[in-house]
C-alpha cells in the first residue's frame, strides 16, 4: 500500500474525535432546545430573565466569597485576639483571684461577658452546622491565636455566642454579641439586589408584553385571514419592524382581496354576456318545430348553462360569506338527508364539539360535492367527522372504483376529467373537486384523497378550527 493511499485514512482517524465531538453537541443542544419555550414571548423572557439570573449569582458568589468571608474573618480574629488578650491578663495578674475586675474591663471596653468556671471539662462538641462562615473562621482563629482547647456554640442562641476555653485555674466563659465576629448585615445587600432586580424585571416584563401583543395581533390577523374569517379593523403597531411587517400584511390583504373582487365583477359581466346569448339561443330554439335536431341543440344549451354556473360558482372561489360558528353534526344530518330523498342512503358519524366557526354554505358545498362524486360512483358511503386538537376532519368513505394513485392531485385540476368521470359532477364540467378543494383551503385547510378501507376512494377534509 503506498503513502498516498494512507494519507485519507490517517486524516479520518484523526478528525473522528472532532467529529464525535460535533456529533455529541448537537445531540446536547437538541435535547435543550426540546424543552425550551417555544413562544416568542416565553423565549423573550428568558432572554431578559436568564442574564439578570446569572449576573445575581455571580456578584452573590463574589460577595459571599471575597466580602462576606473577608469581613467575617476579619471580625473573628479581632474577637479571637480579645480573647487570648483575657487569658494573657488572668494568667500573669493574680491581684485579682475571684476576676471581677477583668470582668468589669472586658464588659465595658471589649464588648463581651467574662467568666472562670470551676473544673477542667468542656460540654460536648455542637454538631457544626452545614455552611457557617463563623463556626470555620472562629475555630480558625481560636485555634491560631489561643492555643488551648476550646468549645463554642453558634448555634444556640442566634444573637450570642459563646466560646469556653481551658485554663489553668478553670475554664473560660465568653458570651458575645454575634455581630462582634459575624458580618450579620450583609444579607442587606442580597435583599437590596433581588429586590430591584425583580422591580426591574417586572418592569422589563411590561414592556416586553406591549411589544409583543403588535406581533399576537398580527399572527391573528394573518390565521383568520388565511381561514377566511372576519379579519375586522386591522392597525400596525408597535416597533418600526413589527409595524412594517403589519404594514406589509394590510398591503397584502387589500391586494387579495381587491383582485377577488376584480374577478368577481369580471366574471359577473362575463355571465350577464354569456346568459344574454344562451337566452337568445332559447328563444330561437323555442321557435323551431319539435325534433331531433331540436332536442340535440336543447341538451347542448343546458350542458352550457351548467358548465356557465359551475365556473361561475369556481371562479368565485371563496366568496363574500362570513364565517359563524356551525355545527357540524347538524350539517352532516342535512346532507345524509338530502341524500335520502334523493334515493341514497349514506352512513353518518361525528366525535367530538360539532361546533366550528367556518363558512357554512361553502362548506355544505364542499361536502356535498364529495358526497354527490361518492354516491354516483359507489353503492356504500360513509360519512364521518371528528374535531379534536384544534382541528376538524372530515372523511367521505365509499366502495366506488377509486382513483389511481398518479391522477389523486390531478383530478383537482379545474376541467381535468378522467377516463372514468370519477372527478365530474352532474353537469361533466370537471370542477366539483377543484371548487371543494379551493374551498378547504380558503378555510385554512386542504383536502386529501386515500385509499378507503371500503376498497373505494378515500377524500380527508381537515381545516384548523
Amino acid at each position: 500500500m503506498s503513502l498516498d493511499d494512507d494519507g485519507p485514512r490517517i486524516g479520518l482517524l484523526r478528525d473522528a474525535p472532532l467529529v464525535r465531538i460535533r456529533l455529541a453537541w448537537r445531540r446536547f443542544a437538541r435535547r435543550i432546545a426540546d424543552h425550551l419555550p417555544k413562544g416568542l414571548y416565553a423565549r423573550s423572557l428568558l432572554i431578559v430573565i436568564l442574564p439578570v439570573l446569572i449576573l445575581q449569582s455571580v456578584v452573590a458568589y463574589v460577595f459571599m466569597e471575597r466580602h462576606w468571608r473577608l469581613v467575617t474573618g476579619r471580625l473573628s480574629e479581632a474577637l479571637a485576639r480579645d480573647v487570648a488578650a483575657v487569658i494573657e491578663v488572668i494568667d500573669t495578674w493574680p491581684q485579682d483571684p475571684d476576676w471581677r475586675q477583668i470582668g468589669r474591663i472586658a464588659e465595658r471596653d471589649l464588648g463581651f461577658q467574662v467568666s472562670v468556671l470551676p473544673g477542667s471539662t468542656l460540654p460536648p462538641p455542637m454538631p457544626r452546622p452545614f455552611f457557617s462562615l463563623l463556626d470555620n473562621a472562629l475555630s480558625d482563629e481560636i485555634a491560631t491565636r489561643v492555643g488551648r482547647p476550646f468549645w463554642i456554640d453558634t448555634v444556640g442562641n442566634s444573637d450570642l455566642v459563646e466560646i469556653r476555653i481551658v485554663l489553668k485555674s478553670g475554664v473560660l466563659r465568653v458570651i458575645a454579641r454575634r455581630s462582634q465576629a459575624y458580618a450579620s448585615n450583609s444579607h442587606i445587600f442580597l435583599v437590596w439586589m433581588v429586590s430591584a432586580s425583580l422591580v426591574l424585571l417586572a418592569i422589563a416584563i411590561l414592556f416586553l408584553r406591549n411589544q409583543i401583543r403588535p406581533i399576537q395581533r398580527l399572527a391573528d390577523a394573518a390565521e383568520s385571514f388565511g381561514k377566511g374569517r372576519a379579519v375586522g379593523e386591522f392597525k400596525p403597531s408597535g416597533a418600526r419592524e413589527v409595524r412594517r411587517a403589519g404594514e406589509a400584511f394590510a398591503l397584502m390583504r387589500s391586494r387579495i382581496e381587491r383582485q377577488i373582487e376584480q374577478r368577481t365583477a369580471m366574471l359577473a359581466g362575463v355571465s350577464h354576456d354569456l346568459r344574454t346569448v344562451l337566452t337568445r339561443f332559447r328563444l330561437q330554439l323555442a321557435l323551431l318545430p319539435e325534433g331531433p335536431d331540436r332536442e340535440a341543440l336543447e341538451v347542448d344549451t343546458d350542458e352550457m348553462q351548467a358548465m356557465l354556473e359551475a365556473y361561475l360558482a369556481f371562479a368565485r372561489g371563496e366568496g363574500e360569506e362570513e364565517a359563524a360558528p356551525t355545527d357540524m353534526a347538524e350539517m352532516m344530518a342535512a346532507i345524509a338527508m338530502d341524500a335520502e330523498r334523493a334515493g341514497f342512503e349514506i352512513a353518518i358519524l361525528f366525535r367530538g364539539d360539532p361546533e366550528i366557526v367556518l363558512r357554512p354554505n361553502a362548506f355544505k358545498r364542499l361536502l356535498g360535492n364529495l358526497v354527490g362524486n361518492a354516491l354516483r360512483h359507489a353503492d356504500r358511503v360513509e360519512l364521518s367527522g371528528s374535531h379534536a386538537d384544534g382541528w376538524l376532519t372530515v372523511t367521505v368513505d365509499d366502495d366506488g372504483p377509486g382513483v389511481p394513485e398518479a391522477e389523486r392531485e390531478n383530478v383537482f385540476r379545474p376541467f381535468y376529467r378522467l377516463d372514468e368521470a370519477r372527478n365530474q359532477d352532474e353537469g361533466g364540467t370537471g370542477l366539483g373537486l377543484a371548487i371543494s378543494r379551493d374551498i378547504a383551503r380558503s378555510h385554512g385547510g386542504d383536502i386529501t384523497l386515500d385509499e378507503s378501507p371500503l376498497g373505494g376512494l378515500r377524500a380527508v377534509v381537515r381545516i384548523p378550527g
